[in-house]
């Protein structure tokens, strides 16, 4: 169970500050009482929105005027390290020198496998291989008093509900694991994963946490956000423990919160991607990837980007989506059989899969540093920045319906990356598989011995 939660509307800066200094005390009790080393593991400044970095703020100025000595490892799994400026944008005064960038090609170390039979078991057949274990060399190797991780619990493509042992296993995970893991998300399907609490690449992660973490002195504080009343993203729940329950209570709110249903699919849907978090398609599909279980058959989907510049978060990414475009999962998958450079980056072609709408929807970009050849290079359409904001101006937009002038209906989202936006029909399908049941679970595990 969890050490403790708190749950309001809105929490207050001061409630999220007394839970830090609250979390500090715990841990002393429950973990180790003489706090000299700790490693703090929050997420980049694509969850910048959720106020994690201040509390990652707020539990380094504690634990360092207590005298301990504390670190700091954005969990980027494969995305560009922060600049000096960025690291002081999202993290305000912790010393830049104590923050360390998760290199995941050359700073891991190998710890374990999820064998590929249980990952068999798991998917139902979907993907079969082994998910190799490799992980940050100093999270693993250095010696640590405690480890904390922050996140944002917020519906996830891959993972069902972003965070928790995310963490770990993509935010400071090494380049196999990644791209195993990815591309068995990728297969299963993106519409299985969305929602999910545990789906089955959450359940080999916790598989993997259980075999080979056991050792690391941790816990998490998981952050839930909601829209209040003027629709703004404010704190409305903080789960704090070292359990998988701890996840789980936090997944809920956020089901229960953060997933918009409706009865019938949208004809249009124009999503802002904020340029000072998202700079590449890499991390502003998630526009694509929260929307599309709404998304009428035919509709449309428009990304307003300011700040995209760029396909992939690495060169060989980029290459990788400009050279085949999110052209639909047979075609991808057709390509990963023979290429060898899609091979090699298996993560990358999973990202192609997600980015695609099967060719169901149109995905018009509008971006503010790429051009109109570059985005219909990858398959999607593409729409002038200034032209759109003049037409769906952000400050005026209200967050939902709205009506325009010529009487076009648009659903608009400020933040698509705070949340899932789906049918009923696609949230309650059947074949989606929700391995939070210990019995559905058990019956995997069982299928894997």
């Amino acid at each position: 169970m969890p050490w403790f939660t708190i749950e309001e509307d809105a929490l207050s800066q001061q409630q999220i500050a007394e839970a830090c200094t609250r979390l500090l005390a715990e841990a002393r009790t429950r973990i180790n009482g003489n706090l000299k080393r700790v490693l703090l593991l929050p997420p980049d400044l694509t969850r910048a929105h959720s106020g994690a970095g201040h509390i990652t703020e707020l539990l380094y100025r504690e634990l360092d005027a207590a005298g301990a000595h504390v670190e700091v490892i954005p969990t980027l799994g494969q995305h560009v390290p922060h600049t000096e400026a960025e690291n002081k944008w999202m993290f305000g005064s912790i010393p830049h020198e104590r923050i360390f960038a998760h290199d995941w090609r050359n700073g891991c170390t190998h710890v374990g496998v999820v064998p590929g039979k249980y990952v068999d078991a798991t998917t139902g057949g979907a993907a079969d291989w082994d998910i190799p274990i490799d992980l940050n060399t100093k999270l693993m190797t250095e010696q640590w008093d405690l480890v904390i991780n922050v996140g944002h619990v917020v519906p996830h493509e891959v993972l069902g509900f972003a965070n928790h042992n995310k963490n770990y296993f993509i935010g400071v995970a090494g380049k196999d694991t990644i791209c195993a893991s990815h591309i068995a998300a990728a297969v299963y399907g993106i519409e299985n994963n969305l929602g999910c609490l545990v789906t089955p690449l959450r359940a080999c992660f916790n598989y993997a946490e259980e075999k080979y973490m056991k050792h690391v002195p941790d816990c998490y504080i998981q952050i839930v956000m909601q829209r209040d009343k003027e629709n703004k993203l404010v704190t409305s729940g903080l789960f704090v423990g070292d359990d998988l329950e701890t996840y789980l209570q936090a997944a809920r709110r956020s089901r229960e919160q953060n997933i918009t249903v409706f009865d019938k699919p949208i004809k249009k849907v124009v999503a802002v991607m904020q340029a000072d978090e998202f700079r590449a398609t890499w991390v502003a599909n998630k526009a694509v990837y929260r929307t599309r279980m709404a998304i009428a058959d035919g509709g449309e989907l428009l990304i307003l980007a300011p700040g995209v510049e760029r396909f992939g978060e690495q060169p060989e990414v980029d290459a990788l989506i400009r050279k085949y475009g999110y052209k639909g999962t047979p075609y991808t998958l057709a390509l990963y059989k023979t290429e060898a450079d899609m091979q090699a980056i298996p993560h990358g072609v999973a990202h192609l899969i997600h980015g695609s709408s099967e060719g169901r929807f149109t995905i018009t970009y509008a971006p503010g540093h790429l051009t109109k050849a570059e985005i219909e290079q990858v398959g999607y359409n593409y729409a002038d920045l200034a032209e759109m904001q003049a037409r769906y101006n952000p400050a005026t937009m209200k967050e939902g319906w709205n009506t325009m002038p010529d009487g076009e209906e648009v659903f608009y989202i400020s933040t698509p990356s705070a949340g899932l936006w789906a049918t009923k029909d696609k949230l309650n399908d059947p074949h989606r598989r929700d391995l939070s049941s210990p019995e559905q679970l058990a019956e995997a595990e069982k299928a894997a011995q």
